[in-house]
């Protein structure tokens, strides 16, 4: 099994916070695991970037994302730009910061068509 299938293979925690976020070291271990994901400047967030043909597909995969989010009841950041252009941004509100469910949830989005 992929690292990246195991990350996908898991499950969110509930986070509430009173957990320190990942330090930059670790941020980069579990980058490596999701490929299309990109370190935000200031290290609190990942965020992925796609364009699809049309609006209607990238409002449909919006919605794919949405609803694997609320599946995992962790919740990122989704814009809709220039119509067919998709970014998504993970953060933990909670703790001001990237934890393991980010890189989880990043991972199951990977799978996502």
């Amino acid at each position: 099994m992929s690292t990246d299938s195991q990350l996908a293979s898991r499950r969110c925690k509930p986070c509430e916070g009173g957990v320190e976020p990942l330090g930059p070291e670790q941020a980069r271990m579990f980058l490596g695991q999701v490929e299309e994901w990109q370190l935000s400047d200031d290290g609190r967030s990942i965020f992925r970037k796609r364009s699809f043909p049309n609006f209607l597909e990238a409002l449909s995969y919006l919605n794919r994302v949405g609803g694997l989010a609320e599946e995992e009841q962790h919740h990122p950041d989704l814009h809709l730009v220039g119509y067919r252009n998709v970014r998504i941004e993970l953060t933990t509100h909670a703790i001001g910061g990237l934890s393991e469910n980010d890189f989880i949830l990043a991972a199951k989005i990977d799978r996502l068509t």
